[in-house]
């Protein structure tokens, strides 16, 4: 049996939910329907009355995951430090809300909560009791631009080090190993106005792994670029490419997966991010965890086209099950030592 777990993020179906075509359980009806069973919540986007849980609604939720088969995988965070206009969250607040969540986490029965990137190491230790009280497993999400040798990065593990604690770590975010330029980003910026011979010089840039600033200044200063050629050079601040080999180290930090991606190939292949190169890293590791669909293309589209969430999530899984099982073929899957 895989160690590998097949799941999605509600955020996959952000477009539907808010054009009001799906409703929650419709989402999760579809990801049990491809084998995707661990849902990803956000309670702050799936759970209107949040932060004010009634033991009532969450039986209603477990209720409506059982009907189709489905289990809670992991729970996003969110830190509102500038929640007043006069200051920021004191160090104390935040602990609080860190807490606040943690506690929701428990009630809803999940045990991996992503922590959004910015949230300090340091308040992050205040917080690691807690967790290890609700047996929750704290995870520092990796969002690119950052990355997994990032000195940030680092710093979280460096206290779940120091603490000899299962209860924190990372989250790595798919993002951070775009090994090509995604074409959906691409294309809407030439609608936008770009320069097909612009666009090309960025994505040539990208493809040889240039700094990004060298590229924003050839574009903006000696292209004299316009805005749209701009903002897509922009862009490749946020479009590093990892190295896949290195995640097999980082595997006991980590437990779940965001599965970032933005358009899935008719044929289910990802034309920008090395999920070909990182599931092999993860199975020869022994990763044992959930990799959950995250879609983020539709705001790429939906300009000149409707979204189908569902169509770009089924493709996803698809190439999972493939890579998955042609790694575990090679690999096995022995699980890593705790």
């Amino acid at each position: 049996m895989s160690k590998i777990t097949r799941g999605v993020s509600l955020y996959s179906f952000q477009e539907e939910m808010f054009l009001g075509q799906m409703n929650v359980e419709d989402c999760v009806a579809f990801a049990t329907s491809i084998g995707a069973n661990a849902i990803e919540l956000l309670p702050e986007q799936n759970m209107p009355s949040f932060p004010n849980i009634t033991d009532a609604q969450i039986g209603e939720w477990h209720e409506m995951l059982a009907r189709h088969g489905a289990h809670f995988s992991a729970y996003d965070m969110f830190l509102d430090t500038k929640l007043r206009k006069d200051r920021e969250m004191s160090d104390e607040e935040q602990v609080e809300s860190v807490h606040r969540d943690l506690i929701l986490c428990n009630r809803l029965g999940i045990k991996n909560m992503r922590i959004v990137i910015f949230v300090r190491p340091d308040i992050l230790e205040k917080c690691v009791p807690m967790a290890e009280k609700l047996d929750v497993h704290m995870g520092v999400e990796v969002h690119a631009p950052w990355y997994l040798d990032h000195a940030w990065i680092l710093r979280t593990i460096e206290v779940a080090d120091r603490l000899n604690t299962k209860h924190l770590g990372i989250l790595p975010d798919m993002g951070i190993f775009m090994k090509h330029y995604p074409p959906v980003m691409r294309a809407r910026f030439e609608r936008q106005g770009a320069r097909p011979e612009v666009t090309q010089f960025i994505v040539d840039q990208h493809e040889q792994k240039v700094m990004a600033e060298y590229t924003i200044y050839e574009v903006a200063v000696k292209m004299q670029g316009n805005k749209a050629e701009v903002a897509m050079a922009e862009t490749l601040r946020h479009a590093p490419f990892a190295n896949p080999k290195r995640i097999g180290d980082f595997a006991p930090y980590f437990h779940h997966i965001q599965a970032k991606f933005y358009e899935m190939n008719e044929d289910c292949t990802d034309p920008a991010l090395a999920y070909d190169d990182v599931i092999p890293e993860l199975v020869k590791a022994g990763w044992v965890g959930t990799l959950s669909s995250e879609y983020e293309g539709n705001r790429w589209v939906q300009d000149v086209s409707a979204v189908d969430s569902r169509e770009q999530v089924r493709r996803q899984h698809v190439m999972f099950e493939r890579l998955i099982a042609e790694a575990e073929a090679k690999y096995g899957t022995a699980a890593v030592s705790a």
